[in-house]
């Protein structure tokens, strides 16, 4: 069975020790809760042409980006479900179309483009997408461990925590565990704001006493920044 999600949203990024991220924890304690998958390890595929086109417009910085990826929460087997995303930007909006179907299914409809029911307009919407770029194939592999939260009175507003990202550009399957080279520096965690309108007073304020500010992170952009870094090497 396929299920689609679509999400629209502002997702901002800040890099915090791991003190910092304890005093935004207190802060949360009595005003978000863990969602479904509370603590959770991510992994990800990620989609490019051949000479990597997608990231490298998209460390540019254009006004609009887009990515392919497909994504398990923890090591898959051939028969769990899988989701199979692409992502875009445009401005500061994030927008989010993904379907949900087995691993060996995503995999072989991602290779071959042949798939026994994902349609409709996401669907169409990944079809179009790897049309138009062509030559699209599993480049980076990237996992990380997670703590995600969702506000008690919006549960719009939500809150991750992204810690032991690794990235590697073999083995690049869902069905194998994580391994690979670290991103982030000893002691810090990748946090996301995820909100579909403003930051809540109250996490303004924990961000300002504590000289936490916003900035720009990619993971598949940093993992292809060491790449090619290794390759000219």
């Amino acid at each position: 069975m396929i299920s689609n999600n679509v999400f629209e949203r502002y997702e901002i990024k800040y890099l915090v020790t791991n003190r910092q991220r304890r005093i935004i924890m207190e802060a949360m304690q009595s005003r978000m809760k863990p969602d479904d998958y509370g603590k959770s390890t991510i992994c990800n595929i990620y989609y490019d042409t051949p000479d990597y086109y997608l990231i490298r417009r998209s460390l540019e910085k254009p006004v609009y980006k887009e990515k392919l990826r497909v994504r398990s929460y923890g090591t898959a087997a051939s028969c769990d479900n899988v989701f199979v995303e692409l992502k875009k930007k445009y401005q500061e909006v994030v927008y989010k179309r993904r379907v949900s179907l087995p691993e060996r299914e995503a995999m072989y409809y991602l290779a071959s483009g042949a798939h026994g029911g994902l349609e409709g307009q996401i669907g169409s919407e990944i079809d179009y997408f790897r049309a138009f770029y062509r030559e699209l194939a599993p480049r980076v592999f990237i996992s990380y461990d997670r703590e995600a939260f969702y506000g008690r009175d919006d549960d719009s507003f939500r809150v991750t925590f992204d810690e032991n990202i690794m990235w590697r550009s073999k083995d690049l399957s869902l069905t194998t565990p994580p391994y690979g080279s670290g991103i982030l520096p000893p002691d810090t965690s990748l946090m996301e704001v995820k909100t579909s309108g403003g930051i809540p007073l109250w996490m303004t304020s924990v961000l300002s006493e504590n000289g936490i500010f916003k900035t720009s992170f990619s993971k598949y952009g940093r993992a292809y920044s060491s790449l090619a870094a290794l390759r000219a090497g």
